[in-house]
């Protein structure tokens, strides 16, 4: 490896590193010569501005920009590296150590074209290099996925539902699906508008539970949520059976900080002023803006099971809450699996486990078998595909009793 200048000579430069010192990032040097060989150089900080405008960084098609914590101080001029190399037409992969969520959020933002975290996983490096020389570009969205209501002109200040699983497994992303979808049906003549927010950024299902694609318009919403109205919010959502209007989980992973709570909270405003009942499905890890949800929530739902790890996360959870004193009373805790209405043992289990934390466990999930994980798997909600099922059954009173609260306070409302 060379300086860019003496690189030249020998062949264009298609590749460059951009670094306060290359030699912090060892894995970085093997993987650029085991990608590009020889036609890649490495620049300062101080020297990238000035390279971009030489005839030599005619030929780069990307540049690698490595940072670590020690250059947050300083981290504006590696914004304007970010932005010089983008409207040169440069793209720029992120290769990022120790970085807070905050600083890399702000540097994403600027136009990073991708990103991968540092120490370098295996063969990563390569793979984001593919990605940048063969984009996909995305599919469009077909008209039957399209939002079909416009931004609402009237604020409708609806209902914040989340559902957040207090251990995995408890079918929390099953619940958040099937109650958005039931709310949806709730009133054939006079139909609540209903968004389901799908907030597990890592790892929600709720795209394939309705078999809707995940869009990079996601991203691009969450990233920039300070410029948001409601007209972005309706465009970024996807329609499932013109009834319910869904926000999905971005299309690749992403930091669960990358959002801050003033992010959530402007996407939970403009929901509430588009729809009456907003569901959001949370991921179980408490984050930054769990506290954000929760004082937004009509009822924060937490789906369990009759068992100890169950009982201890409850416990968890409510002694968290207090301690931060948080309205630890909105959680509703549903018991998924439950035991059925002539187990009597089974019911004594529970009113047993309901003392013993003391909490109120009067939300039983019933047991819906194999036909609850084959709606999954197919994309539909039980309601298209076991209407008789117990679940389904229980998940729809759900809705009607939520419905008939809402309705309930507009009219107190009205009255006032």
């Amino acid at each position: 490896m060379g300086t860019p200048a003496l690189q030249t000579e020998l062949a264009p430069l298609t590749a460059c590193t951009i670094s306060r010192d290359v030699q912090n990032f060892d894995l970085l040097i093997e993987d650029m010569e085991t990608a590009l060989g020889e036609n890649w150089g490495d620049l300062g900080f101080d020297d990238a501005l000035a390279f971009f405008k030489q005839p030599d960084a005619e030929t780069l098609e990307f540049v690698a920009v490595a940072v670590d914590e020690d250059d947050e101080e300083n981290l504006s001029q590696v914004a304007e590296i970010i932005t010089a190399a983008r409207d040169a037409n440069i793209k720029v992969i992120l290769i990022a150590e120790d970085l807070t969520p905050v600083a890399l959020h702000q540097l994403l933002r600027l136009g990073a074209n991708d990103f991968v975290p540092y120490p370098l996983p295996e063969g990563e490096l390569a793979a984001a290099i593919e990605r940048l020389n063969a984009p996909e570009p995305e599919a469009p969205v077909p008209a039957e996925l399209q939002p079909t209501l416009t931004a609402s002109s009237n604020s409708r200040n609806g209902l914040i539902l989340p559902v957040h699983g207090l251990a995995g497994g408890t079918g929390a992303s099953t619940f958040a699906v099937n109650l958005a979808w039931e709310l949806a049906l709730i009133d054939k003549e006079n139909a609540p508008r209903v968004c389901l927010l799908d907030l597990d950024l890592q790892f929600g299902a709720t795209s394939t539970y309705l078999d809707l694609p995940r869009r990079e318009a996601v991203f691009e919403l969450l990233s920039d949520t300070e410029n948001m109205d409601s007209d972005s919010f309706m465009q970024a959502l996807l329609s499932f059976n013109e009834k319910l209007h869904v926000l999905t989980a971005p299309t690749d992973i992403i930091p669960l900080d990358l959002i801050q709570p003033e992010d959530v909270a402007r996407i939970l405003d403009v929901a509430k002023a588009n729809f009456d009942y907003v569901v959001v499905d949370m991921p179980s890890t408490l984050v930054s803006w769990t506290e954000t949800v929760l004082n937004a929530s009509a009822v924060y739902f937490c789906p369990i099971e009759m068992e100890m790890r169950s009982a201890q996360n409850v416990l968890r959870m409510i002694k968290a809450l207090k301690a931060e004193d948080l309205p630890h009373d909105k959680l509703r805790f549903a018991v998924n699996r439950s035991p059925k209405f002539t187990d009597l043992q089974g019911k004594s289990r529970v009113k047993r486990m309901a003392e013993s934390l003391d909490v109120s466990l009067e939300l039983l999930l019933p047991d819906g078998g194999k036909p609850v994980s084959q709606a999954g798997d197919h994309g539909l909600p039980l309601a298209e595909t076991a209407a008789k099922n117990p679940l389904r059954k229980e998940i729809m009173k759900l809705a009607a009793s939520l419905h008939e609260m809402a309705q309930g306070t507009k009219s107190q409302a009205a009255k006032g």
